[in-house]
C-alpha cells in the first residue's frame, strides 16, 4: 500500500510566498476575513481528511471496483466510499468555495483547489463523485434561474446530492455539434415551470449513478425541436434522478437509467456510466439554444481541476518513489561506496534515479504553482472590486486553462512513469501501488478534451481569434518579472535562459500565426508542440519566482537549497526541450505528408 502526507508547507510556499495569495485575497470583496491563518487551518483539516480517511481506501477501492446491477440499473460503489463521503459532506467540503446565499462557504476558488489537490492525491476515483458537482453548481449559479437554484443547487452544496454533466455520446465525442438528445417541450409543472422531455444515450458520464446520496442532478446537453444545426442548436437541462415532491424532496424516479458501467483501464472505483434518457422530465437552464455558453462554464471549471488531478497523482508516485529510492540497497555508486556499512548502497547514489526524482520533484511543484496563480487569477476575476483587474484576470485565466490542463496532465504522465520505473520490475507489481497511478493518470490527458483539443484552444482561439489577449498580459508580466531582476544575484542563472526563451515565444507565436493565416493547416500542425513550448516556458517563469521567494523568505536553509537545486535542473535539462519543440512547429505541416 502506497503512503500519502498531505503537502502542505509546499502548498503554504506556493500559497502565500511565490503567489502572494494573503494580500490579493483580503482585498477582493467578501474577502475581509480570509487571512492566512484562516487558509492555515482549511489545509491543516483537509490534509487530516485525506490521510486518515481516503488515502487508506484509494488501493483496496480500486481492487473491489464498482458494481452494476443490470435489473435495476443500481450502482454500488466501493464499501468504504459511503462513510467517506458521508463525512465529507458533514464537513461541509461540498460547499466550500459555493456562496454563502446557497449554504456555501463562499471561501476562494484558489483554496478550494489545494484543498482539491488534497483530496485527489487521497483517492481520486472517490474525488470525482463530489468533484463534478462543483461544475454543475458553478453552471446554475451563473445561468440558472432563482428557483433552479434553491430546489437543485442547494441540496447539492449541502452534500445531500450531487450533480453529472451529461455532454458525450456514441457518435459525437468533442463534436458537440453532433449530438442527437433530444428536448421536447411538455406541460407546466405545480410551480408554472415548464417541463422539457428529454430523449437520448449519454457515454462517459462520469458519478452518473452510484449510491452516496439521495439524488442525482444531471446537466444535459440536448436540442429543442427548432434548434438549427451544429453547436448554435444545443440547449442545456437540469434533469434529476427523481423527480421533487411539493417541499424540494426526492419523489417519484425519472426516466434516466444508468445503461451499463464501463470496465475502464483505471479509475476503477468511480462508476463512469451509459445513462439512457427515455422522456426523462428537465428544465431548461439558461437561454434556448445557448447551452455551450453554460457548458463552457462547467468545462473550464471541470478543466482546471483536471490539471490538479494530474498534479495530485504526480504528488503521490513521487513521495512514494522517493521514499523506496531512499530504502532500498541494490548495487554501488559509480565512484565507490557511499554506504560501506551495508551490503548496498541505496538508489539515491545512482544519478539516474536522481535525474527521475528530480524531474518528478521539478513538474509536481512547477505545476502547483501553476494550477494555484491560475485559480487566483479566477478569484480576481469573479471578485474583484477594480473592472480593469478584474477583464485583465479573466483575459489571463482564458490563456492559462488549457496549458494548466493540458500541461499538467502530460507531466503526470511522465512523472508518473517514472515513479514506476524507480521501483523498477516491484513498480509493476499491483501490491506496491505505483500501476494503478500510472493507470489513473492516462485518463486525465482524455477527458474535459483531450491534449489535442486543448492545443487547439490554446492556438487557435486564445492566440488567434482572440488576438492573443490573455498572452500578451503574461508575456508583459514575465518579461517585468525578468527586467526588475536582471540584476539581482540569486535570479543570476535563471533570468538569462527565462528572458531569451520569452523572447523566443514571442517570436514564435508571431510566425506561427503568420503561417496559419496562409494555410490553416499549419495551426493542427503545431499546437500541440506549441502547448508543450508554451507550458515550459510557464514552468520557467514560476521556478524563477519560487527561488526568488525561497532566498527572501523564512524557510529553512534545507529548504531554500531545495527549490534552487530543483530550479537548476529545471532550467539545465527540462527547459531545453523547448528547442526540440520549436524545430517540430517549423518543420510545418509539410513534414506531416497525407495518409492514403
Amino acid at each position: 500500500m502506497t503512503a500519502y502526507k498531505a503537502p502542505l508547507d509546499d502548498q503554504r510556499f506556493a500559497l502565500f510566498d511565490v503567489l502572494g495569495a494573503e494580500p490579493i485575497l483580503t482585498s477582493l470583496q467578501g474577502g475581509e476575513g480570509h487571512s492566512r491563518d484562516l487558509l492555515d487551518a482549511v489545509l491543516e483539516e483537509a490534509g487530516r481528511l485525506s490521510e486518515q480517511l481516503l488515502a487508506p481506501t484509494n488501493a483496496p477501492a480500486d481492487a473491489e471496483g464498482c458494481r452494476f446491477d443490470k435489473t435495476t440499473g443500481a450502482v454500488t460503489t466501493p464499501k468504504s466510499f459511503k462513510e467517506a463521503f458521508r463525512q465529507f459532506a458533514e464537513g461541509g467540503w461540498t460547499g466550500l468555495t459555493n456562496p454563502e446565499t446557497y449554504g456555501g462557504q463562499a471561501l476562494p476558488g484558489v483554496l478550494g483547489t489545494a484543498t482539491t489537490e488534497i483530496f485527489q492525491s487521497g483517492n481520486l476515483a472517490w474525488s470525482l463523485y463530489p468533484l463534478l458537482s462543483e461544475g454543475a453548481t458553478h453552471a446554475m449559479a451563473m445561468h440558472g434561474e432563482e428557483w433552479q437554484r434553491e430546489l437543485y443547487m442547494k441540496p447539492i452544496v449541502a452534500g445531500r446530492w450531487t450533480g453529472t454533466m451529461c455532454l458525450t455520446e456514441p457518435q459525437a465525442g468533442s463534436d458537440l455539434g453532433l449530438l442527437k438528445t433530444r428536448a421536447e417541450p411538455g406541460n407546466q409543472d405545480a410551480g408554472g415551470h415548464q417541463v422539457y422531455r428529454l430523449t437520448g444515450t449519454k457515454i462517459f458520464i462520469s458519478a452518473g449513478e452510484h449510491d452516496l446520496t439521495e439524488n442525482i442532478v444531471h446537466l444535459v446537453l440536448a436540442r429543442l425541436p427548432d434548434a438549427p444545426e451544429g453547436s448554435r442548436g444545443i440547449s442545456m437541462f437540469i434533469v434529476p434522478k427523481f423527480k421533487l415532491n411539493a417541499d424540494g424532496s426526492p419523489g417519484a424516479r425519472n426516466t434516466v437509467a444508468a445503461g451499463a458501467i464501463e470496465h475502464k483501464m483505471g479509475i476503477h472505483a468511480c462508476s463512469t456510466c451509459v445513462m439512457n434518457f427515455d422522456g426523462a422530465e428537465g428544465y431548461l437552464i439558461g437561454k434556448p439554444h445557448k447551452g455551450l455558453a453554460a457548458m463552457f462554464t462547467m468545462m473550464n471549471a471541470a478543466r482546471l481541476s483536471v490539471g490538479v488531478q494530474g498534479l495530485a497523482l504526480a504528488e503521490r508516485a513521487l513521495q512514494n518513489s522517493l521514499n523506496y529510492a531512499r530504502e532500498r540497497l541494490q548495487s554501488r555508486s559509480l565512484s565507490g561506496p557511499k554506504f560501506p556499512d551495508k551490503p548496498a548502497d541505496n538508489l539515491l547514489v545512482q544519478p539516474d534515479v536522481r535525474r527521475m526524482l528530480l524531474t518528478q520533484r521539478a513538474f509536481v511543484e512547477g505545476s502547483r504553482a501553476l494550477v494555484l496563480y491560475t485559480a487566483l487569477q479566477t478569484d480576481i476575476e469573479h471578485r474583484g472590486t477594480d473592472e480593469a483587474a478584474r477583464r485583465k484576470a479573466g483575459e489571463l485565466v482564458a490563456f492559462l486553462i488549457p496549458i494548466a490542463k493540458g500541461m499538467t496532465t502530460e507531466l503526470a504522465q511522465e512523472c508518473t512513469k517514472e515513479a514506476l520505473q524507480v521501483y523498477g520490475g516491484h513498480g509493476y507489481i499491483a501490491e506496491n501501488g505505483m500501476e494503478q497511478f500510472v493507470r489513473d493518470a492516462r485518463i486525465i490527458t482524455l477527458y474535459e478534451g483531450t491534449t489535442g483539443i486543448q492545443a487547439a484552444d490554446l492556438l487557435g482561439r486564445k492566440i488567434l481569434q482572440l488576438q492573443g489577449v490573455g498572452f500578451k498580459h503574461f508575456l508583459e508580466e514575465i518579461s517585468a518579472f525578468c527586467q526588475q531582476h536582471a540584476k539581482t544575484e540569486s535570479l543570476r542563472t535563471f533570468i538569462g535562459p527565462l528572458a531569451v526563451a520569452t523572447r523566443n515565444w514571442s517570436d514564435l507565436t508571431l510566425a506561427l500565426a503568420q503561417r496559419a493565416q496562409a494555410n490553416p493547416e499549419e495551426l493542427g500542425a503545431a499546437a500541440t508542440d506549441y502547448l508543450y513550448y508554451s507550458g515550459y516556458v510557464t514552468l520557467a517563469y514560476l521556478w524563477a519566482r519560487s527561488v526568488l521567494a525561497a532566498e527572501t523568505g523564512r524557510q529553512s536553509a534545507a529548504f531554500k537549497q531545495a527549490k534552487r537545486d530543483t530550479a537548476t535542473f529545471y532550467f539545465a535539462r527540462i527547459l531545453p526541450r523547448t528547442g526540440m519543440h520549436q524545430a517540430a512547429i517549423e518543420a510545418g505541416v509539410a513534414s506531416l505528408p497525407a495518409i492514403d
